[in-house]
């Protein structure tokens, strides 16, 4: 039997990890009181179970102490159960955006801010968290990309990434993306903007992108920033890290640097030892911009 306990953060996408181990076979139990699953788990490995794929959500709530599941879990390891531990996160500024959105109380900050009780629930879910097999970043994760990711390593058995990788194209004048770990600017390489016939198009076209690599400091750029995040990747993996964004600007984020990024992007997705993904974050803002001026 192959049972996964999902945990996390709340609004770190545990639900919908559930909803995608069901939709795979699993199992799935939500919300079981903690003074419950010992038991749970003696009845689903009895001798003769149909059950073979199980996925338990554990979460923190303010009326018991998350102190008591994580103890329950210890417990069952040394009585010979295994298990794995999915650990579903967000980085603080992603958590607070949702419960925004939702307009959810976090379980911790009932009468109080959002932030404190994120702060609260990251200290509860500290050992957890270093203790878990995977870890999930869904802070720039597309729900059809958690499910990729999700598949992998529990659906197709592929080693499990430790780190996902966003590279993300962005323009200054909109602002530097506040998520990025490296940034880099492009502006230094010959503007498409200015050919009539380029301006309308992106670096998603292969006028574009052909016409920034045909510059030789666009190629020789490219090369040493691949072989720096290249470096760079395995060491960040050793130190923990789950999330990488490597973000690449020009003036506006249409030309330049969705064409250096979608480079980076085909060099870096030959890997197997890590997850990557390809963001444009302002490719279609000045189309925006325009169309409301025009409105006016």
């Amino acid at each position: 039997m192959r049972f996964v306990v999902v945990t996390g953060m709340s609004g770190g996408g545990k639900r919908t990890a559930l909803k995608l181990l069901e939709d795979a076979g699993f199992y799935c139990v939500d919300n079981l009181p903690v003074s419950l699953v010992e038991k749970f788990v003696e009845l689903i490995a009895m001798p003769g179970s149909e059950i073979s794929k199980v996925a338990l959500g554990l979460d923190v709530r303010a009326d018991q102490n998350f102190t008591d599941a994580t103890r329950i879990l210890e417990q069952l390891k040394e009585k010979g159960y295994k298990f794995e531990i999915l650990f579903m996160d967000s980085d603080d500024s992603a958590l607070i955006k949702r419960y925004k959105e939702t307009r959810r109380v976090h379980p911790l900050a009932a009468d109080g801010r959002v932030e404190d009780g994120i702060h609260k629930e990251r200290k509860i879910l500290e050992t957890i968290r270093k203790n878990s097999d995977y870890v999930i970043d869904t802070s720039n994760l597309l729900v059809r990309e958690l499910k990729e990711e999700l598949d992998r390593i529990f659906v197709q058995n592929e080693e499990y990434n430790s780190l996902m990788v966003t590279v993300m194209s962005f323009g200054f004048k909109h602002g530097i993306p506040a998520d990025a770990d490296l940034v880099f600017d492009v502006r230094f390489l010959p503007n498409p903007y200015y050919i009539d016939e380029l301006r309308p198009l992106s670096g998603n076209d292969k006028p574009v992108s052909d016409y920034v690599m045909n510059c030789e400091a666009s190629r020789i750029f490219l090369d040493k920033l691949a072989d720096m995040v290249s470096f760079l990747i395995p060491n960040y993996i050793l130190e923990g890290k789950n999330q990488l964004v490597v973000s690449i600007g020009c003036t506006g984020g249409k030309h330049r640097s969705v064409t250096l990024a979608n480079a980076l992007y085909q060099r870096l997705e030959q890997s197997e030892e890590y997850g990557v993904r390809i963001e444009h974050r302002d490719i279609g803002k000045d189309a925006i911009r325009k169309k409301m001026n025009e409105v006016r």
